[in-house]
């Protein structure tokens, strides 16, 4: 195996790396999404969710807390000098991520038809079994990514996601449109759709919709494949650079077995409190489909018409008005997860910063860290989230108006403005839970989602089942979760490391900033589209593509100066950015920087 020189990445460095890479997967997403919804329509798009969303909490109790162990592990033996303790570590993760994968795929498929049954969405259950297989071979790929996150190397990671966004994409849609042009073909002919019969084209799509759903889930297990073997054969052709001398120096490493136990000891509380929240998104995904449904039953006529305009076009059967409606829900999911991805990886980077940092007690590293995470988060969230907000419609205008979910945009666009303002709480969720276990304090994170997960389930119960409310009770319950978990951790963060934070600059500047960042898209975006000619192709508006492009170009110039005059960018942020040394000196010679 051949040996490289090993290069560690600082912390913002390494989030860099992560985030450049997580805003790529994310707009090959866009590619992946978008046309499946188009092709399948919002209702299919409810069966792929539904699927989704009970293979996330068995993804995680499969895998997310091995990942996360490793690499705190890795990257406090690293610091210590102990390099062959840092091999034996990746041998033992990778038998346990061997076993948890194949214990997660049978888990799903026993769950399968249970969640069927409670969700009222047994539409859900051929995506359920498409996406079970990609449990194991997630869990094989991420022994790897927690192995090179330790060494404090996140380049495999990142191109890890790039080639497994890729396979997902090419799969899927390839999938998804060759099931939607055999049962359109099926239609045409008068045969019967995957052994039902349909007399017209709306009972066609019903029964059409679940299937093409799971054509789309197998994307998902085929991008896994891809990103697993990419790992496998980067690991195998380049290794991890640790020397031979470096090997041979190091002390005896403790027996696997102590190892395996340590692993365990970490990733159990860790997957105890990413398993929370994921439990209710399992939760939220049936308290509100079930919650509509019987909301619905009781208030049909209002409903109707209230959305008559929206069913009507989409060819709804009253039987699939709540998979309707939750379909329309999750369509604003995917721009409200965006942002939170991208700041995620600020929380992965700290691990093995603040966990070599704590190791060695370096009180001056932890306060810097913890206040570069604090600060660059919101740095990010605060503008993309208040300009997705201004821009909700047209965004959702731009990506879905020639497909079969164009109907539902007048629904999804105010889900996602208010999403887009308290974005910034589901930002800081992860990275404080994240600096939280590095730090040891991996019960902190437990009980804020436990409190916030309760929170979450009531409030879906309440709201969504006031009809003038309806779906859009989701996001009340949603904030009211976030904000309970972002303000137990923060209090928790700043009482363990010990660190007093400047919320000046970490919260007030970004914030100003921000507020004229989205003056400037909502005035931009409004004077733009009344003054450009009415332009469309193929049924797409150009005119509206245009002024959004033009008012998120002006949004990111405005909040950009504004963040220089008002000094809301920190020298010790500059440093740690590639060739920070050299920026940071040419900003402060303009007074950009003090």
């Amino acid at each position: 195996m051949a040996q490289q020189k090993r290069k560690s990445q600082s912390l913002l460095n390494g989030a860099i790396v992560l985030a450049a890479a997580t805003i790529i997967v994310k707009v090959i997403g866009i590619l992946y999404k978008v046309p499946i919804s188009n092709m399948i329509g919002t209702i299919g798009r409810a069966c792929f969710d539904s699927a989704y969303n009970l293979y996330i909490p068995i993804y995680t109790v499969s895998m997310a807390g091995l990942p996360v162990a490793v690499s705190k592990m890795v990257s406090q033996q690293v610091a210590l000098g102990r390099f062959r303790d840092v091999r034996r570590i990746y041998k033992v993760a990778g038998r346990l991520f061997l076993l948890t994968g194949t214990v997660g795929v049978v888990l799903m498929l026993l769950l399968a038809y249970p969640y069927a049954v409670l969700s009222k969405n047994m539409d859900a259950l051929p995506a359920i079994i498409a996406i079970a297989p990609s449990i194991f071979f997630c869990c094989v790929m991420s022994t790897y990514r927690g192995y090179y996150n330790g060494l404090r190397n996140m380049t495999p990671t990142a191109m890890s996601e790039i080639w497994e966004a890729v396979g997902k994409v090419i799969i899927g849609l390839v999938c998804a449109w060759a099931t939607m042009r055999y049962g359109q073909a099926r239609l045409a002919a008068g045969l019967p759709i995957f052994g039902q019969t349909a007399a017209t084209e709306a009972e066609a799509l019903s029964v059409l919709y679940p299937y093409a759903a799971a054509a789309a889930a197998l994307g998902v297990t085929g991008g896994t494949v891809v990103g697993m073997l990419y790992m496998m054969i980067r690991h195998r052709v380049r290794g991890d650079a640790l020397t031979r001398t470096e090997l041979v120096n190091s002390p005896k490493p403790i027996a696997g077995t102590a190892i395996a136990k340590t692993l365990m000891a970490i990733a159990i509380p860790v997957v105890a409190s990413s398993l929370v929240f994921s439990v209710t998104n399992l939760i939220d995904s049936i308290t509100v489909q079930n919650r509509l449904d019987t909301m619905i039953l009781g208030n049909l006529d209002y409903i109707r018409s209230v959305y008559g305009d929206q069913l009507l076009a989409a060819q709804v059967l009253d039987a699939d008005i709540a998979k309707y409606l939750y379909g329309a829900y999750t369509m604003s999911l995917d721009f409200k997860n965006l942002i939170p991805s991208i700041t995620l990886s600020l929380g992965v980077s700290a691990i093995p910063a603040l966990s070599a940092a704590w190791a060695v007690k370096d009180k001056k590293v932890l306060k810097i860290s913890v206040e570069s995470v604090l600060r660059v988060t919101l740095m990010i969230a605060f503008p993309a989230g208040i300009g997705m907000a201004v821009l909700a419609e047209p965004i959702l205008n731009m990506m879905y108006e020639t497909g079969r979910s164009a109907d539902a945009v007048s629904i999804a666009a105010p889900i996602m403005a208010a999403y887009g303002y308290t974005i910034f709480l589901m930002c800081l969720s992860q990275p404080t839970t994240n600096m939280l276990q590095a730090l040891g304090k991996t019960g902190v994170p437990l009980r804020s989602l436990t409190v916030g997960a309760v929170a979450k389930v009531i409030a879906n119960y309440i709201f969504i089942g006031i009809p003038q409310i309806n779906i859009n009770g989701a996001v009340i319950g949603t904030v009211i979760c976030y904000a309970i978990i972002v303000i137990y951790n923060i209090i928790a963060l700043l009482r363990t490391a010990r660190v007093r934070v400047n919320w000046m600059s970490v919260f007030v500047k970004p914030l100003l900033s921000a507020v004229l960042c989205g003056v400037a898209a909502f005035t931009s975006y409004g004077l733009f589209s009344n003054i450009l000619p009415v332009m469309t192709r193929g049924g797409l508006s150009i005119t509206n593509i245009i002024a959004t492009a033009i008012a998120v170009v002006f949004a990111v110039l405005v909040y950009a100066i504004a963040m220089f005059l008002v000094g809301g960018i920190a020298k010790s942020d500059v440093k740690m950015l590639p060739k920070g040394e050299k920026i940071a000196k040419t900003l402060a010679k303009y007074g950009f920087l003090e």
